[in-house]
């Protein structure tokens, strides 16, 4: 249902480990951040396994973007899959005592990050449908007032652009609105090999470094700001989450 961060490559083996450890880094030579370290949650958007067309690429870019993150100095606390059901019941109706184990896990994990990182490939121009019903099954209490960052990736020439602009609106209303620079990753299986490494020689891993490192900058700051600025101030104090009925929401 979802991975916990253990210490081996993200493209060799599937993670089974149930405590949440630092992923192993790789060598990249993208800038080092001067900001403390943000705990980070990834969450990503592709469910093949098998089946055209091939490569599979989404773990290359998950593995990409983990190992970029944590060069900067983050920590990757959680990878969140889209492997939960279709959406029936979500994690803020059931009652405390019958949350499903595996659920909780996820919605602490989603509680306690500083910031969010998802990633999609397209479908009809559109998000993972699985990154939507993932999302879908979190109440925005638990995301609010922190930073959010989309990467999205295709095998054609647009990079997943138009799944990217459909995301933004979702991650709003949840309330971990999405920093201005997004990452999209147009022929992953020319640029990123099975292990995430961008192939080519150093120039263009140098390029790449750039483009991503506008992205995480702008993550980083305002995960720092948000960070900071809660231990001064409760922001649910003055905006508490809706908790009894959709009419919270409606004007006077």
């Amino acid at each position: 249902m979802w991975r916990a961060i253990a210490k081996q490559s993200l493209g060799k083996q599937p993670f089974t480990a149930v405590s949440m450890t630092l992923l192993c880094c790789r060598q990249f030579s993208s800038t080092p951040t001067t900001v403390n370290a943000l705990n980070t949650v990834v969450i990503t958007g592709s469910t093949r396994t098998e089946g055209a067309p091939r490569p599979i690429l989404g773990p290359r870019v998950c593995s990409y973007i983990c190992s970029s993150l944590e060069n900067r100095g983050h920590v990757i606390s959680a990878v969140l899959d889209p492997t939960l059901p279709l959406l029936e019941k979500p994690h803020f109706a059931y009652s405390k005592t019958q949350v499903p184990p595996e659920m909780q896990e996820m919605a602490d994990a989603i509680q306690e990050a500083d910031c969010y990182v998802t990633i999609t490939p397209e479908y009809n121009h559109a998000p993972s449908p699985g990154l939507i019903n993932t999302l879908n099954h979190f109440g925005s209490s638990l995301f609010s007032f922190k930073p959010s960052a989309i990467v999205s990736y295709s095998a054609g020439q647009w990079g997943g652009t138009r799944a990217a602009h459909a995301l933004r609106p979702i991650l709003s209303e949840l309330g971990c609105l999405p920093v201005s620079a997004m990452i999209h990753i147009p022929q992953v299986q020319d640029i990123l090999d099975d292990e995430g490494n961008v192939m080519g020689d150093e120039n263009t891993r140098q390029r790449w470094d750039s483009y991503t490192e506008r992205c995480f900058s702008q993550l980083e700051w305002w995960g720092e700001a948000a960070r900071i600025h809660k231990k001064a101030a409760d922001p649910f104090q003055v905006s508490p989450a809706f908790a009894k009925s959709p009419t919270e929401r409606n004007a006077p």
